[in-house]
């Protein structure tokens, strides 16, 4: 138990399923009880259900004569791996938490650019 008298501890407990995924992405909107709704999804090309091939005299695998789903090449994915609802709160303060994540990121990222630039180059003067 902390000596402090004005302090309160957060445990974090952990599903036995707990395991997270990389997501690049995420649809979503405000309900009719004004809550926010976010799903969190993979984008990325689909796979085909079947494709055919025609064979060769000498019994190979010759060329591609068929892809199912006909339209794949025209095609993404969105797989959709998991959402959340938050209410207004929440949604405010998860929204300032991941702008000082993302300040810490971006101080990181300018360190790493300030180690990799050679000495007495100004990188912010760089013109394309």
């Amino acid at each position: 138990m902390s000596d402090k008298k004005n302090e309160l501890k957060f445990k974090y407990i952990f599903d036995d399923s707990y395991n997270p995924v990389y997501v690049n992405g995420a649809h979503g909107g405000v309900t009719p009880r004004g809550e926010l709704v976010v799903n969190f999804y993979l984008e990325r090309q689909p796979l085909p259900n079947s494709i055919s091939h025609e064979l060769a005299a000498n019994g190979s695998i010759g060329r591609e004569s068929a892809v199912e789903p006909a339209d794949l090449q025209r095609s993404f994915v969105r797989f959709i791996s998991s959402g959340v609802v938050l209410s207004h709160q929440t949604a405010k303060e998860i929204h300032f938490w991941l702008g000082e994540k993302l300040k810490e990121m971006e101080a990181i990222e300018n360190a790493k650019t300030a180690l990799n630039s050679p000495p007495g180059s100004d990188r912010s003067k760089i013109t394309h």
